[in-house]
């Protein structure tokens, strides 16, 4: 199973269309969002194109209402940060890298730990924890960017928007 992880889309719905249309294409239908959709129209349409599952936190820019975020069918919104598990791997979910610690003392033995913010697309080991960004979605300073987990390999990959 492929699981997609993005961020940052920053309303970018000419983005998100080749996005959708490669995870349509590939048969995914997980989705992890690190945050920064922005505002209501971005998140509905999402929620309406993306026939999967959709799990997502809040970024500092977002302008969408977080109730309404909460009620969404298709959809999980895990607040600020939260965590998940899908095939056994226990994944956590942050915007900012500075709630990486926190989340830490909330959560054991993740695997994975997904974030956005600074739009710079990073994979790094720090023992058996992966700590990723998978960039910017919206292609806000730094070329469009997303992630690809195989749950079966555990194997982790970037993807450039405008390279599929």
């Amino acid at each position: 199973m492929l699981i997609a992880i993005a961020s940052d889309l920053h309303d970018n719905l000419t983005n998100w269309q080749i996005f959708n249309n490669y995870l349509n294409e590939q048969g995914i239908n997980t989705l992890l969002f690190c945050g920064d959709l922005c505002n209501n129209e971005t998140l509905q349409h999402i929620r309406q194109e993306f026939p999967g599952k959709i799990y997502f936190i809040a970024g500092n820019q977002e302008l969408y209402d977080f109730q309404e975020a909460e009620n969404l069918k298709n959809a999980e919104f895990l607040g600020r940060h939260g965590a998940i598990e899908i095939k056994n791997i226990k994944i956590g979910l942050i915007h900012e890298p500075n709630f990486k610690e926190k989340l830490l003392r909330e959560r054991d033995n993740l695997n994975f730990i997904f974030y956005g913010h600074t739009h710079k697309p990073w994979i790094e080991n720090e023992g058996s924890l992966v700590v990723a960004n998978p960039g910017t979605l919206g292609g806000v300073f730094y070329r469009a960017s997303f992630a690809l987990l195989n749950t079966k390999t555990k194997k982790l990959e970037l993807k450039i928007l405008d390279q599929l």
